[in-house]
């Protein structure tokens, strides 16, 4: 799944079929247009909560905030409920994109997980606008064979030296390093490998990054924020720097497979970002009462746990953590201990001028120019 790869065979049967029956044909047909990461939504969980509630599901998909942002501010989406990560949160609520959420609508919220609605609150203070969906971190996955065999066994894997000492990323690059397309994720989780604010600002500090990632750039096979899983999953590259939830399909995937390739994901000694997917209903949603249907049903501890099986990464329900799979729930890489927890940042939003500046940075980076 990219965060989080279409199901669109599978969707497309299930999402686009009509309802059946006289009732169904005589009343008015009600609709929900969800936009989600791909690859990020159990598909049964769609079909059930069309059966009990009437509501058809129409289910679109992206694999970048970019993309989510663009569409919102120019208004119109015809979108019903978004999934935007917490900056990205942050400054389309600022830009007064979004409608408060209808909390007596939405009983299902007793259910969320204080400690994570806390943090998801830096971006929405007070949780107004959004609830949690799903939560993870920016970290590194491997394919664990390979990447020893051109280390050696006694080079430390957990850390961000492994992707930014030219080093090491040379001693990779016959087997490959893919990394995110996504600068709001790169840069704040790379900040701590030199000592420095997941949150800063500092011009400096973002090209400080930027500067490493151009130096390694000839190890990097491919900048792409999913195209990582399969290819980590196939054994085609040694090193993703990923997102928590992609690189742990990717080692199911394998598995599956049984093709020998042992996939692993850690989060840097160094720290890293936690991130936050959102449910958030945009202001000019056409149809907001069955927006709140859809998040309400979304936040039942079981289909919650649901998800949350199907695409291995955590949930913002604190119920529903006692229905996911003993091997999720036991994975620190998926549900970290409270110890690793202190070591994840999370980062606000940059202003117009900086994001500006980030984008020229990152130009640099993909282009290798």
């Amino acid at each position: 799944m990219s965060r989080r790869g279409l199901i669109r065979g599978a969707l497309a049967a299930l999402l686009l079929a009509p309802l059946a029956g006289p009732a169904a044909a005589q009343a008015p047909e009600r609709v929900v247009n969800v936009y989600n990461w791909s690859d990020y939504i159990d598909p049964k969980v769609l079909e059930s909560f069309t059966k009990e509630t009437g509501i058809k599901v129409v289910y679109d998909t992206y694999d970048n905030n970019e993309i989510l942002e663009t569409k919102l501010l120019a208004g119109r989406s015809g979108y019903d409920v978004v999934v935007p990560s917490g900056p990205f949160l942050q400054r389309l609520i600022k830009a007064g994109a979004f409608q408060p959420l209808d909390k007596g609508k939405v009983p299902n919220l007793a259910h969320v997980w204080p400690e994570i609605a806390g943090r998801l609150a830096t971006y929405d203070p007070g949780n107004v606008y959004a609830v949690d969906y799903m939560w993870g971190t920016t970290g590194i996955g491997l394919n664990l064979g390979a990447a020893r065999e051109r280390l050696g066994a006694g080079t430390p894997l957990n850390t961000w030296n492994l992707v930014l000492n030219p080093g090491s990323a040379n001693k990779l690059k016959d087997c490959g390093i893919m990394m995110l397309d996504s600068p709001e994720d790169l840069i704040p989780s790379m900040l701590p490998a030199y000592g420095l604010k997941a949150d800063s600002k500092r011009w400096d500090d973002m090209t400080q990054v930027t500067d490493a990632l151009f130096k390694v750039r000839g190890a990097v096979r491919k900048f792409h924020s999913s195209e990582y899983i399969q290819a980590l999953a196939n054994g085609d590259i040694c090193v993703a720097v990923g997102y928590s939830g992609d690189v742990l399909q990717a080692k199911k995937r394998a598995e599956e497979a049984k093709n020998g390739v042992e996939v692993g994901y850690v989060i840097p000694k160094e720290g890293a970002l936690m991130w936050f997917d959102a449910f958030a209903i945009p202001k000019d949603a056409p149809h907001a009462a069955e927006a709140h249907a859809f998040i309400d049903y979304m936040m039942r501890p079981e289909v919650a746990a649901a998800n949350t099986n199907f695409v291995s990464y955590a949930s913002g329900n604190l119920p529903a953590k006692k229905l996911v799979k003993p091997e999720i729930l036991g994975n620190p890489g998926i549900y970290p201990d409270e110890a690793t927890m202190q070591r994840l940042s999370t980062n606000t939003a940059w202003d117009d001028r900086t994001q500006r500046f980030v984008t020229r940075l990152w130009t640099r980076v993909r282009t290798g120019r």
